[in-house]
């Protein structure tokens, strides 16, 4: 396993530009890497996305990214291992009105946030 070098300056804001895109959804809504992504003009990027929100130290709180928000293309918790605990992400979801079962957001496609289209 390789050690993961200090991002480059690019790849900073990068992060930036991702964070500041979380933490537009609105609670009790969820967004996918891939369409983060795709908004800021990485239409393959979906894994970049992935490494930036591992970057936001996911928490809660005025200020904070709302990490929990961000699922993989089918609603599931796949960003799960990177909280505190294992099932903090769920609650974080649950907290905000977000059903989830099996770790799958549940009415996914009407919960789905959508940058390209809420943000032009």
């Amino acid at each position: 396993m390789t050690t993961p070098k200090e991002p480059t300056e690019a790849h900073r804001n990068f992060f930036r530009d991702v964070h500041d895109v979380v933490r537009l959804v609105p609670p009790g809504r969820v967004t996918t890497y891939g369409a983060i992504a795709h908004y800021l003009g990485a239409r393959h990027g979906a894994r970049m996305v992935g490494w930036a929100m591992m970057a936001a130290h996911p928490a809660v709180g005025p200020g904070t990214v709302p990490a929990h928000r961000v699922v993989n293309r089918l609603g599931l918790l796949t960003g799960r291992q990177h909280f505190a605990t294992p099932t903090a992400m769920q609650e974080f979801l649950e907290a905000e009105g977000t059903r989830v079962v099996d770790d799958q957001v549940q009415n996914f496609k009407a919960l789905f946030w959508d940058p390209s289209t809420e943000l032009g």
